[in-house]
């Protein structure tokens, strides 16, 4: 009979160490694994029923280390991490890959008419509000009138940028305008995370020292992981709306497009897919979740206040979010 399984596990943490990139990335090929969008309901409440008896200190006979890991991830992929409920399908992290793919290969195969621009904008920034409100905090919650300010100052932001775009390169090259859908993505990225996360930005965001003990809030911290955030978004788009444009951009030069022409969505839709499936997970790996600054790039009051608790401590940390 193999042994019991010790309950020393820390499964409210990655199964592999976060302060490497490598350990990061495997962290979140699990995290953005589409095939968690295809369990069942009963393999969904298994995985908590596991979870939850192992947090209470109950474990079943049996139980192996990559079983109760495995349970952990799909148990994570389906449930709000404060809140326990489980959470809208599109808006988990596994549909991050099969959403943004069919939604990005569109952008970049419907890009030439003014109401494809405007629709699939929409599209893409009504689908980004979905995803910011399944994974909201449980603890500082987005109001139901940041979310409609943030979605509202995104989708305005994007349809400006890639009008404006679509007409400044008329006359340019062909394979210039298909890049206008990434610039709009990007400046929406830049306006919708920060709004969406302006309590941070007034309020501040908790630091702790090494151990987790809380230090106190900090702005420059926020500011810091907003930050972050954005190019590891922007990042993520990059190769997606990047790289198939260019080998689009051959393909309709070639007569199997022109005599296939209906073949253009699902192709485009491919390419980004392909590229979705490993950029996702690698750029939510740029930066470690703990990030860390030097307590001396702290606001003064801050700097003061964790300084009267301990003169030596030179580092703070905190969550960067996603």
């Amino acid at each position: 009979m193999p042994p019991s399984l010790p309950s020393t596990i820390n499964i409210r943490e990655p199964r592999w160490d976060q302060s490497t990139f490598q350990g990061r990335a495997k962290h979140f090929f699990m995290v953005t694994d589409p095939r968690n969008l295809l369990l069942s309901g009963a393999m969904l409440e298994e995985a908590r029923r596991v979870v939850e008896d192992y947090r209470a200190g109950r474990i079943p006979p049996g139980l192996t280390e990559d079983q109760l890991w495995k349970a952990k991830y799909i148990y994570d992929s389906a449930f709000h991490p404060d809140t326990g409920e489980k959470m809208l399908l599109v808006g988990r992290m596994s549909a991050q890959v099969p959403m943004n793919m069919t939604i990005t290969g569109c952008m970049l195969t419907f890009y030439r008419t003014t109401p494809a621009v405007l629709f699939w904008q929409w599209v893409n920034q009504s689908f980004n509000a979905v995803v910011n409100y399944t994974n909201r905090s449980g603890d500082a919650p987005i109001t139901p009138s940041q979310l409609a300010t943030a979605y509202v100052s995104a989708t305005t932001g994007a349809v400006v940028t890639a009008l404006g775009l679509k007409s400044l390169t008329k006359h340019l090259p062909a394979i210039i305008g298909r890049y206008v859908p990434f610039a709009a993505v990007a400046a929406a990225n830049c306006i919708n995370i920060p709004l969406m996360r302006q309590r941070e930005l007034k309020l501040g965001i908790p630091v702790t020292d090494e151990n987790g003990n809380r230090l106190g809030e900090s702005t420059a911290a926020a500011q810091k992981a907003i930050f972050q955030v954005v190019v590891s978004r922007i990042s993520m788009a990059a190769p997606a709306m990047a790289i198939p444009p260019v080998i689009m951009n051959a393909l309709e030069k070639r007569a199997f497009l022109k005599r296939y022409p209906y073949l253009n969505a699902p192709l485009q839709v491919g390419l980004v897919g392909f590229c979705l499936v490993f950029a996702t997970p690698l750029c939510c790996a740029l930066f470690p979740q703990k990030s860390s600054m030097p307590v001396s790039r702290l606001e003064p009051e801050v700097q003061a206040r964790i300084r009267e608790k301990d003169p030596q401590l030179e580092t703070v940390y905190f969550n960067k979010g996603l």
